[in-house]
């Protein structure tokens, strides 16, 4: 079903899974479209940023916030038109990022809204490397890894959205550059079109040795987005003194119960020690937001300027949602994931 202006489509947490997300944990319902009252607006989704958040976002175990409430509509950020407005601020027609969630209409009161050029080329880069995620890998990278010419910088899944923007703004700064990507065809593209100086496929049956000789002078900088086995191959090249910003760990989002083999806390925490590592996880807009401007100014004039790539990978009707993010968390999308949900 596509977009209509009668109906309000809504993907709600069913229930919570337990591992791996299915299909059962969601469902989509139709709904009226809601009537904005004085001072509010309504809101037309555009696009839908999925992200790997979210799926902490539907277990209800502690967490820096609070967790979907069963039968209520997936959180995410989103592209919108303003199809009414009653608020004296925004006129109908105006683009906004907002946090409207898996739906094609919301209410709002203005608060939160940013507002973007309604002409704007490409609005779902909002979503991506003018947004959340070029913001993590911006001051992530900037703030707690602080690269210097000539370090090596590491970073997992560096192909996806924050990852890409990490190697390439490490570039920028002068660094050497390792990419871990899964598949040949990501690592291709990490070097031939993002720029990195190598990428090492983790699927690979010796991946540990191959990072080892990509890495032959250690690793300075390590942005950490993945953990598992990726970060057991990091550990042991860390350098004195090497940075690891921490802004997630996907290959751990599905785990129920510990990960097998032996205890790694010994191993992790006399690195940490001996080697002096700073290692620091942060969430961004908790710990940045009052430094949105620096980022989008600098990011702006770097896409612009084409000195920062970026690739999308765009995902036709709502509907789809569930499959896209649940493919996400294996590794299946190529890019940043958006969903668009209905016409600019």
């Amino acid at each position: 079903m596509t977009q209509t202006s009668q109906v309000n489509r809504r993907i709600l947490l069913h229930s919570r899974p337990k591992g791996e997300p299915s299909a059962e944990n969601f469902q989509l319902e139709n709904a009226e479209t809601p009537v904005p009252g004085e001072g509010e607006l309504l809101l037309r989704t555009v696009y839908l940023s999925l992200d790997p958040y979210m799926r902490g976002r539907m277990s209800d175990a502690e967490s820096y916030a609070e967790p979907v409430a069963l039968n209520e509509v997936m959180v995410g950020s989103t592209v919108c038109r303003v199809e009414k407005s009653n608020h004296a601020e925004f006129a109908t027609g105006d683009l906004v990022l907002s946090q409207s969630g898996w739906q094609d209409y919301d209410v709002s009161d203005g608060t939160g809204l940013i507002r973007l050029d309604p002409q704007m080329k490409h609005p779902s880069l909002a979503l991506g490397v003018l947004g959340m995620t070029g913001f993590t890998a911006f001051m992530g990278l900037l703030d707690i890894g602080q690269p210097q010419a000539g370090d090596t910088v590491a970073v997992a899944a560096a192909t996806g959205a924050v990852g890409s923007v990490v190697g390439q703004v490490a570039k920028l700064k002068g660094c050497r550059v390792v990419g871990v990507a899964g598949g040949s065809e990501k690592c291709e593209f990490a070097v031939q079109e993002l720029g990195f100086d190598a990428c090492v496929d983790h699927h690979a049956a010796n991946f540990a040795d191959q990072l080892t000789a990509a890495c032959d002078k250690g690793i300075d900088v390590y942005f950490e987005n993945v953990g598992g086995k990726v970060f057991d191959a990091v550990l042991p090249l860390l350098n004195t003194k090497a940075r690891m910003p921490v802004c997630g760990l996907i290959a751990h989002y599905n785990d129920t119960e510990l990960p097998p083999g032996p205890d790694r806390l010994t191993l992790l925490t006399q690195t940490i020690l001996i080697k002096r590592l700073k290692v620091q996880g942060f969430i961004i807009f908790d710990d940045y937001g009052s430094r949105y401007n620096e980022f989008i100014e600098t990011m702006s004039g770097w896409v612009e300027d084409q000195k920062v790539k970026f690739r999308e990978d765009i995902v036709d009707g709502l509907e789809n949602a569930p499959d896209a993010f649940m493919g996400m968390l294996k590794g299946k999308n190529f890019g940043k994931l958006v969903v668009r949900v209905g016409k600019g």
